[in-house]
């Protein structure tokens, strides 16, 4: 696949106008998990701004996952006996990903955020194997996701994964464990190495101390023991003064404002625009973070101005962002499940989450405290092959469950599908439903043959034998089957 080189030199003027369909599907791959034809035709003539700014206050105002019946049990509640523990801990931690991947499926803006930070304030499942830690790690990043980053930082510190994962835990006033307070500067906030010292790392580490109070198992909660927290005076970032968690706080977003608005309005480009910021040989990238970076400060650090100015902008529509980011393993099977509106019920995203984790993206464990591989590593030659045979997998369920929604599909994308007499009609309609930059020209003839394909239906070769062809007849829903089977194999269905 071609290398995609940051070439947008478009600003951050707000673009103005209506959505037409390009921009209200590229709006959904980017700010969701893509959409189905119905919502894409409910956005089409709308206002870009206010379009944008309902999708941000729906997103402001959802309401996170219900708290489930375990999501503040301890030791306590859990059998003693391992053996009888261990599977109520992994049915809870299943049905829970269930209740988040559905979340990834239906709530556009507020989970597409929470799995970006999720990436970004990393924990990792495996360190604590507990489910209400979990829960109470995804709610901290549902509830501040498009809220103040400051109170994000603060709270997500807290979290018990966090404090687990980082050795929080192990942070005792007498022995300063490092860890968070490295990656709190390091990974979370400055950019490594931007602005900060190995001294500001330990004297940190000292203010943070005093989270130690645990039980013996992982899935109690933690709570803090001012018997172990170091009262003394540190310098942090050249100012003095008895720091404790919430001083730490405080402090670094006091004295380093311009170092974490930048880290973050860079990484929230990388995400939402394109995965190269860096390149500037051709593009304006540094100049349009900047200008997010300012807004960010200007509004004491809240993520929906700095969104909303991004997504309205001339640079997140214009014609060099299109297409120009690697689908992740979740990106292409619940974009497919958005777009085709196939059915899907808690075995199939089962199925979503387990093919993801063979496929380099396991949920809420990435391989390190740096988050997932992503971009380029996404299609590897570890990877491409297992992306294609698990599409092939979903389309092949998808199939197996039910055919006719094969045909609903090309119904529902297909302007005029009840008088459309041209498969070539249907096929293009289908490849811009699925692909954003749509298919090498070299390629395109060979897809309208594959729809066309006599071995597989008779064409043209209606009911009544007068040579006509409809979506409507026989085997028609053989025909989408095998064109998506193609679709998902081309190098543009990796793009999104």
């Amino acid at each position: 696949m071609a290398y995609f080189v940051n070439c947008n030199t478009a600003s951050l003027n707000p673009i103005g106008g209506n959505l037409d369909k390009n921009k209200a599907e590229h709006l959904y791959r980017r700010l969701g998990f893509s959409a189905s034809v119905d919502t894409i035709n409910a956005a089409i003539g709308q206002p870009v701004s206010s379009y944008i700014d309902n999708l941000i206050a729906e997103a402001v105002s959802m309401p996170e996952i219900a708290a489930p019946e375990w999501a503040n049990w301890t030791g306590a509640d859990y059998p003693e006996d391992s053996d009888l523990r261990n599977p109520i801990l992994n049915q809870q931690k299943d049905d829970f990903y269930n209740l988040y991947i559905t979340g990834l499926i239906n709530n556009n803006l507020r989970d597409r955020l929470s799995f970006f930070w999720s990436n970004h304030f990393v924990t990792e499942y495996r360190n604590y194997r507990a489910a209400p830690l979990l829960y109470r790690y995804v709610d901290c990043l549902q509830r501040n996701s498009i809220g103040n980053f400051k109170t994000f930082v603060s709270e997500i510190g807290l979290t018990d994964a966090m404090l687990y994962y980082l050795d929080g835990v192990f942070n005792n006033g007498n022995n300063p464990n490092e860890n968070y307070a490295r990656e709190l500067y390091e990974l979370f906030t400055l950019g490594e190495g931007n602005n900060y010292t190995e001294e500001d790392i330990i004297e940190t580490a000292r203010a943070l101390t005093g989270y130690v109070e645990r039980g013996e198992e992982s899935y109690t909660p933690v709570t803090f023991d001012p018997e172990k927290h170091d009262a003394e005076s540190k310098t942090i970032f050249g100012q003095t003064a008895n720091f404790d968690y919430d001083g730490v706080i405080d402090n670094l977003f006091t004295q380093r404002p311009n170092e974490i608005s930048w880290f973050i309005c860079k990484k929230l480009y990388e995400f939402f625009i394109h995965p190269d910021s860096d390149d500037t040989s051709g593009s304006n990238a540094e100049e349009i973070i900047q200008g997010l970076a300012a807004t960010f400060r200007a509004n004491d650090f809240e993520l929906a101005p700095v969104l909303s100015q991004l997504f309205k902008s001339e640079h997140f529509f214009d014609e060099e962002a299109l297409g120009v980011i690697i689908k992740s393993p979740f990106d292409i099977y619940i974009n497919l499940i958005n777009e085709t509106q196939f059915s899907y019920d808690d075995d199939t995203i089962a199925s979503v989450e387990n093919i993801c984790r063979l496929i380099g993206q396991e949920l809420f464990n990435p391989p390190g405290v740096e988050g997932w591989y992503r971009d380029r590593t996404w299609i590897n030659t570890n990877f491409m092959i297992g992306r294609w045979l698990s599409s092939e997998l979903f389309l092949q369920n998808a199939w197996n469950a039910n055919p006719e929604q094969f045909r609903d599909f090309a119904v529902s994308v297909t302007p005029n599908a009840s008088t459309e007499s041209n498969p070539d009609v249907v096929t293009q309609a289908i490849l811009d439903k699925l692909l954003p930059k749509g298919i090498a020209a070299d390629e395109q003839q060979n897809v309208y043959d594959v729809f066309r394909d006599d071995a597989l239906v008779q064409y043209y070769a209606a009911p009544d034998g007068d040579g006509s062809w409809s979506l409507y007849y026989p085997g028609a829903d053989v025909q989408v089957y095998q064109l998506l089977l193609h679709i998902i194999r081309q190098p543009e269905f990796q793009l999104k």
